[in-house]
């Protein structure tokens, strides 16, 4: 099993930045590809991101490209997401999770996922 621990919610003004972190434990994290997802009250899980194993291929919904930014760094056992330009309605519980499937954007391509970390932008 892997467990994954999402950090660095917070709350910031539209037009700031966060940088988000995922750290992940308990399987051979350089062999799988992650992803970003979100959940805001009242809707459903939407992808944000994701990177390959090697995090050579990265891939945006159409939401964040030019804004978001997905990296990982094996070494450490943790993938980020470096969010600027953010709006109010980038307001959502952000989760990571792991995916044995490149370019994967739907939940159920992904098997294991972190508890949440909260971004509230406000206006």
């Amino acid at each position: 099993q892997v467990q994954l621990v999402e950090s660095g919610g917070g709350l910031v003004q539209a037009g700031g930045s966060l940088r988000l972190s995922c750290a992940a434990s308990g399987r051979t994290f350089s062999s799988y590809a992650m992803g970003w997802f979100r959940q805001a009250p009242g809707k459903e899980r939407e992808f944000v991101a994701g990177i390959s194993w090697s995090g050579a291929g990265t891939y945006y919904a159409d939401s964040v490209k030019g804004r978001f930014t997905i990296s990982r760094d094996n070494a450490k056992n943790t993938v980020y997401l470096q969010m600027n330009s953010l709006k109010p309605e980038d307001t959502a519980v952000y989760y990571c999770a792991v995916s044995p499937t490149i370019y994967a954007m739907r939940t159920h391509d992904y098997d294991a996922w972190g508890q949440g970390t909260q971004v509230t932008v406000s206006s």
